[in-house]
């Protein structure tokens, strides 16, 4: 009895075509479920990081404007920042670090004292105004290329006319 050669063989292509296609789908699937994952990770991450970060800065301001001492709650601030440290792309986490620099700065005038002069808050303020900025474009970027820079975003810092306007304790215009 002889081997049909050609239907052996055609046989075992079409297997091997088969076992291959599995294993490259099962790749390409696993590839994009990470994916997924780390883009829910990091939106998750950059949300929780920005809601902390306001908290933080927005208690600081009032401490520092209404001449007592801050009230921060440090950790979900802190939780927020290791969050980051498991998923945010490193441009992102550069930008965060310049946060927390500021925000130490900030604390810092507090040290041993109230402070009271403006003009101390005016460079912190303008600073942590530019680096939220910079977080918030570097986490568009690291969840989607192709977003667009924003020249300013939602939330975090007011601007600096209402800071000094609350602190020369301008009433609105009724």
């Amino acid at each position: 009895m002889s081997v049909p050669w050609g239907l052996l063989i055609s046989t075992a292509g079409g297997v091997a075509a088969t076992v291959i296609g599995v294993i490259a789908g099962g790749v390409v699937g696993r590839r994009s479920q990470n994916r997924q994952w780390l883009q829910e990770s990091r939106t998750a991450a950059y949300e929780k990081f920005l809601q902390a970060f306001g908290a933080v800065e927005m208690e600081l301001r009032h401490a520092f404007l209404d001449k007592r001492g801050p009230a921060v709650v440090w950790e979900p601030f802190n939780a927020a920042l290791h969050s980051l440290s498991l998923v945010a792309s490193p441009e992102t986490v550069a930008a965060a670090d310049e946060i927390c620099d500021l925000i130490e700065e900030f604390t810092i005038l507090f040290h041993g004292r109230q402070p009271t002069d403006l003009e101390e808050l005016r460079p912190i303020h303008s600073g942590l105004h530019e680096a939220h900025l910079k977080f918030v474009n570097a986490a568009r970027r690291s969840l989607d290329p192709s977003q667009e820079h924003v020249g300013r975003a939602l939330g975090g810092p007011s601007p600096w006319r209402g800071v000094e306007s609350y602190a020369r304790g301008d009433q609105p215009a009724d």
